[in-house]
């Protein structure tokens, strides 16, 4: 027969790690989401600068209230400064121009709106309630922001993912395909050439016939 005390601290041991896994499994840990409007090849650029904008891009309303959903739901954006310079011109003036439909000025108002990091060595202020990271620990930095998180970053500029990428901090991609083969142009990563292995989330089709498809980006841990 087992002796009491002992049956007691061993369910005391059990009470406490009981509560040390269950705060473990609790604790915030933002999650890096590369959201990006893509080719059935895979680039996201035809001509430089187009940033997803193309001709060959069917974005809809349908889409661009997907697209809303998608950006109201995050807990921040971290941007790299080429992408939020397009942004910043537009969609903060965007909110009060009644020349366009109504689900344009409602991106308008969350982009404005939503907590922003702009990664830029050169940029020293920005509006629109950003901040800005930079210097040569920009990434630790960003480490120590998706660990300090509850929720998820939307990530912003195929340079900035391909760092996040390389540094394995980079957690999902939301990609929707557009039925174009472009054959050229940018691609979704920047100068990326190992395999990448996925597990699918979600996926959506929409009537233009674009695709939206959601993956977890596999450890290379787990991937070996």
């Amino acid at each position: 027969m087992v002796p009491r005390f002992l049956l007691d601290r061993h369910l005391l041991l059990t009470i406490v790690v009981a509560k040390c896994n269950h705060y473990w499994e609790e604790e915030p840990m933002g999650r890096f989401v590369y959201g990006m409007n893509v080719s059935l090849d895979l680039r996201i650029e035809q001509v430089p600068g187009d940033n997803g904008a193309g001709e060959w891009v069917r974005i809809d309303e349908e889409l661009h209230r997907e697209w809303n959903a998608q950006e109201q739901a995050l807990a921040l954006m971290v941007l790299g400064r080429v992408v939020y310079e397009i942004m910043e011109e537009y969609w903060p003036r965007a909110r009060e121009d009644v020349s366009l439909p109504d689900y344009m000025r409602e991106y308008a108002e969350i982009w404005t709106a939503k907590p922003k990091v702009l990664v830029s060595r050169t940029r020293q202020s920005a509006d629109h309630n950003t901040r800005i990271i930079g210097g040569d620990d920009a990434i630790e930095q960003l480490a120590a922001l998706r660990a300090e998180t509850d929720g998820t970053i939307g990530v912003g500029g195929a340079a900035l993912a391909t760092q996040l990428l390389r540094a394995s901090l980079l957690d999902e991609l939301l990609l929707a395909t557009h039925p174009t083969i472009l054959g050229f142009g940018r691609p979704l990563f920047d100068d990326y050439d190992m395999p990448i292995e996925l597990d699918l989330l979600e996926h959506r089709s929409f009537e233009s016939g674009v695709t939206m498809h959601h993956y977890a980006i596999r450890d290379v841990s787990e991937a070996s």
